[in-house]
């Protein structure tokens, strides 16, 4: 029996730490693959979160916690490398003496082609990985309910991330339910709306929009990241809080390496946490994808061997009969694909 397909994590994921030296070229290695996906933050100042991809191109970033559409810079993510990637000065990536995490995704095999279901069929391209289940996908938009987008996973997606890097809409999160959605840069609660995905799940080939501007505004160009779930790697669920100071314990089949938390029903932070900063267990410190603030001492946490157990009884993390949608990639697999247990890559 399979315990899982990816032994090592870090050939897919990866968390690097740094320090920018405001250099015109800052090479940053140690990744361990040429990632695809690569998401920025400032640890110590309040800078935003800088999203930049191979399918959209270097030197072109999205920032999460902002409406803003896409920003052409050549002093931030330069080039995306064997071992890791080139970054500029400026100060969302680079800055002198500011401490910094990227989280790294590999995607690799690409495509594109034409969109489906209602309305005119429209160019998409992507990047995508089904042994890890990650895909980026940009695509245009064309207003037309049942407008269907091929992710290229194999599988039927159970988090995508949209935003418009042409325009000024909010970030839009699926996170298993066909009906409602989140917003990443926001603190809103869940909000039931057909037009958004039109009420219709993703498949194992294509994830479907309504009219909503925000997913499919006509002529808007898009950006998608698709996360399935792989056992052992990558997990993708719900919990129900219990307003307790011993918290719900979550089993994800893995050691977390990176963690993000949001609460459905109360208007809180989303909250982002990973294995390498400091404070680790039960202290880990925290970032906020819908703000720009600095890292600071988070919620009391435990990353245990195969999940993640609260230690707190807040609302963000732990509010009480509260649904809690979260994402998780391993820092290693509970079990090898023998089933051996393991405690390190």
């Amino acid at each position: 029996m399979a315990y899982t397909t990816i032994d090592k994590s870090t050939d897919y994921f990866n968390t690097k730490l740094y320090t920018g030296t405001g250099a015109s070229s800052q090479a940053q290695t140690g990744v361990g693959f040429k990632p695809d996906f690569v998401w920025i933050k400032s640890r110590s100042s309040s800078e935003g979160h800088v999203f930049t991809d191979i399918v959209r191109g270097v030197t072109k970033y999205l920032i999460s916690n902002t409406t803003s559409a896409q920003v052409t810079n050549t002093d931030t993510l330069k080039s995306f490398d064997s071992d890791g990637y080139t970054i500029g000065p400026a100060g969302v990536t680079g800055g002198n003496g500011v401490t910094f995490a990227s989280m790294n995704w590999k995607a690799g095999t690409t495509g594109s082609g034409t969109t489906g279901g209602s309305g005119t069929g429209k160019p998409y391209s992507y990047s995508v990985n089904t042994t890890s289940g990650f895909s980026i996908v940009t695509y245009t938009g064309n207003g037309s309910a049942g407008h269907t987008i091929p992710h290229g996973l194999g599988v039927a997606p159970k988090f995508i991330i949209v935003k418009s890097y042409s325009d000024t809409y909010n970030w839009t999160v699926y996170y298993g339910d066909p009906t409602d959605y989140l917003v990443l840069n926001a603190t809103d609660t869940t909000t039931d709306s057909v037009e958004v995905w039109n009420d219709t799940a993703p498949s194992s080939t294509v994830f479907t929009v309504g009219n909503r501007n925000s997913t499919n505004q006509n002529s808007s160009t898009f950006v998608a990241y698709c996360f399935s779930e792989i056992q052992g790697f990558s997990k993708i669920g719900s919990y129900q809080g219990n307003a307790n100071a011993d918290g719900t314990f979550v089993n994800l089949g893995f050691r977390p390496a990176f963690l993000v938390v949001k609460n459905t029903q109360l208007a809180d932070n989303w909250s982002m946490f990973n294995s390498k900063a400091l404070g680790y267990n039960t202290y880990n410190h925290i970032m906020y994808p819908d703000l720009a603030n600095t890292e600071s001492n988070g919620l009391p946490i435990d990353f245990l061997a195969n999940g993640f157990k609260w230690r707190t009884a807040a609302g963000m993390a732990n509010g009480n009969n509260q649904k809690l949608i979260y994402m998780a990639f391993a820092a290693n697999p509970f079990v090898t694909s023998t089933g051996v247990p393991t405690t390190a890559n």
